[in-house]
């Protein structure tokens, strides 16, 4: 069956991720041995998605996640409203010393020749703690839902995150909606789990309920256990060892339907060179590549997939849905921040060609 994506019904959503609300800590350029002052982000791989669709690209989204009632809450919350997306909690009472928790990241930008550095705390993290069960489908899609969407992050916090995930999946599923997943592979995470054996049997039980996967080849073999091809890319910026890994991806998972990722040639932390590109249903597609000036890199990836899901959720074709994504990620790392500062107007005008000239 060809791929298609659901019309829009009134007072239904147009896109739900199902993922963790996390704040990030950002000192800018400084170190943070060395920080004095910080900027708060609210943040979360499958909550940043949502966020630019719904304020960069004007779509009705929402966000299922675990919320702690208490002041750090209140903030993730309150910048989960002001990006307009739709919060649906499971709430969690913080017992005023060890939690639960909302999960905090801290991320300096670097410099030049000095690397971003990310660490985390994500200790009693009220994500983690999620489960089948938590969450009344029937009831969320009752209105309408046209994509679902999570990721491997999620995935990796807990023993409930991944069967809650499935359930989203299958409900999402009867209900007619699209299903995306980010493999978003870190076997930091996947270690507490059981490791990369673990991982690849949780992945390809959520991935076979996928019709879009957003993924690079090494996400592809770590995370799935698919065997690499014996084709080497001339760079970073070559596609032909993932384009020679969808023969792969279709045979072991015949309901994907379109795959797609991000390519990154980093010269220096503020120098990249930034391409894309997308298989759908046994073609191939390939965005232009264009040089970025970094501000803060953190957050290009979901820019990206909110693009080129933009454009499938409206229609485009498959070459315009990865221009969006690609002008988008490209943008997004512009601006200091996870989720979008710019407009659909600026994207499409980047994504058809445009220049950095002053617009008067």
């Amino acid at each position: 069956m060809a791929f298609t994506v659901p019309a829009r019904t009134a007072g239904g959503m147009d896109f739900l991720a199902l993922g963790a609300l996390v704040h990030r800590l950002d000192p800018g350029a400084i170190p943070f041995r060395k920080a004095r002052t910080l900027d708060v982000w609210v943040s979360g791989g499958e909550y940043n998605v949502a966020a630019n669709l719904s304020d960069g690209f004007g779509q009705a989204t929402g966000v299922a996640s675990a919320m702690v009632n208490y002041p750090v809450g209140d903030l993730i919350a309150g910048g989960v409203r002001a990006m307009g997306v739709r919060g649906l909690y499971t709430h969690f009472e913080h017992d005023g010393v060890t939690g639960p928790n909302m999960a905090t990241v801290y991320s300096d930008r670097g410099q030049g020749v000095r690397a971003p550095v990310v660490f985390y705390n994500r200790c009693n993290e009220a994500a983690a703690l999620l489960k089948p069960g938590d969450f009344d489908w029937k009831g969320i899609f009752a209105s309408g839902c046209r994509w679902f969407h999570s990721g491997g992050i999620f995935a990796s916090l807990g023993e409930g995150t991944a069967p809650l995930i499935i359930e989203g999946m299958k409900a999402a599923k009867a209900a007619g909606a699209v299903t995306s997943f980010d493999l978003n592979f870190r076997a930091k995470l996947w270690k507490r789990l059981g490791g990369t054996a673990k991982a690849q049997a949780v992945l390809r039980e959520i991935v076979s309920h996928v019709d879009v996967l957003v993924g690079n080849e090494e996400d592809l073999q770590l995370g799935l256990g698919l065997k690499g091809p014996d084709v080497e890319a001339k760079n970073k910026l070559d596609p032909s060892v993932f384009f020679a890994m969808m023969d792969a991806v279709a045979k072991d998972f015949p309901s994907i339907k379109v795959v797609a990722t991000t390519l990154r040639e980093v010269h220096s932390t503020n120098r990249h060179t930034w391409g894309a590109v997308l298989w759908q249903e046994g073609k191939t597609y390939v965005s232009p590549t264009c040089d970025l000036d970094v501000v803060c890199r953190i957050g290009g990836g979901d820019g990206f997939a909110a693009g080129c899901i933009y454009g499938m959720l409206n229609g485009r074709s498959p070459e315009e849905s990865l221009r969006l994504g690609w002008a988008h990620g490209a943008m997004l790392t512009t601006t200091p921040g996870d989720t979008t500062m710019v407009t659909l107007e600026q994207v499409e005008q980047f994504a058809k060609g445009g220049s950095a000239r002053v617009q008067r």
